[in-house]
């Protein structure tokens, strides 16, 4: 089996460095063989840190209940967010893409190490702030002919992501005049100047918070605990986005403000 990962791995490798796509590798993996999937992603994980990239935090994908039905799960996924991956100046070259798609989601940053037993309290305190973001997706598979180890290999079908400029506490800090109601809070996500996604925030596992909640225990389990400073990309909120060169993405989410990207 090892050998048919580092196949897997080999092929996605390839397709990321090229630009270009590949048939589903779950006729490697297995259809379900998850372990197989994240040991795939883990060998180009360690490529990607070889040749000098930093690992800024966490993606959660697979967020909906009617996705998770869809693919036969009963848990979410999650990738690995490089440094080369943040777009800090609101401008993606269309060129770096392969067949990508824009969600609006909210974004964690922890101010603290999450290596302790801990629950939903404990989580709330380590996250720093919250912001809107739009995640940039992308598969290596083609036609985003996924099923659950192809997009767990392909390191969640992560691609780009851009955070919110507002930075706000989840600590209930009223002098500051923040709030945010996590489950509830309405998302939009214009396309060009045209609604083309909305949600709220149950959308997502029906609190953004279960989703990093689970990560954060995936995570500790593994003996790789999150760390301060760390991003964490919590799910969609909405239906995705197909990207084409020259789109305009405008998300917004209520008590986070908005978040633009430009497809150049």
């Amino acid at each position: 089996m090892n050998e048919t990962i580092q196949q897997a791995a080999d092929l996605l490798w390839n397709a990321h460095v090229t630009k270009s796509t590949i048939a589903p590798i779950r006729e490697l993996l297995g259809a379900e063989n998850i372990d197989a999937a994240y040991a795939a992603q883990e060998i180009n994980t360690k490529r990607r840190m070889a040749q000098g990239e930093k690992v800024l935090g966490k993606k959660i994908g697979l967020t909906s209940f009617a996705v998770m039905e869809q693919l036969g799960v009963d848990q979410p996924d999650y990738g690995i967010l490089f440094d080369t991956m943040q777009v800090k100046d609101g401008k993606l070259a269309y060129a770096e893409l392969v067949q990508p798609k824009a969600e609006a989601e909210i974004a964690f940053v922890l101010g603290d190490d999450l290596e302790e037993d801990f629950n939903i309290t404990d989580l709330i305190e380590a996250i720093e702030y919250a912001t809107v973001s739009i995640e940039i997706v992308g598969s290596r598979v083609a036609d985003w002919n996924i099923k659950i180890t192809d997009t767990i290999a392909d390191n969640a079908s992560a691609s780009h992501y851009i955070l919110g400029k507002s930075k706000v506490s989840l600590h209930g800090d009223i002098s500051e005049n923040q709030s945010i109601d996590l489950e509830n809070c309405k998302m939009t996500l214009t396309k060009n100047g045209v609604l083309a996604s909305e949600g709220n925030g149950k959308a997502c596992m029906d609190n953004p918070l279960n989703a990093a909640l689970w990560l954060a225990r995936i995570m500790q389990k593994q003996g790789n605990p999150l760390r301060k400073g760390e991003v964490l990309l919590s799910g969609a909120l909405g239906p995705m986005v197909p990207i084409s060169q020259g789109d305009t993405f405008v998300a917004t989410i209520e008590g986070l403000g908005s978040v633009s990207l430009q497809i150049i």
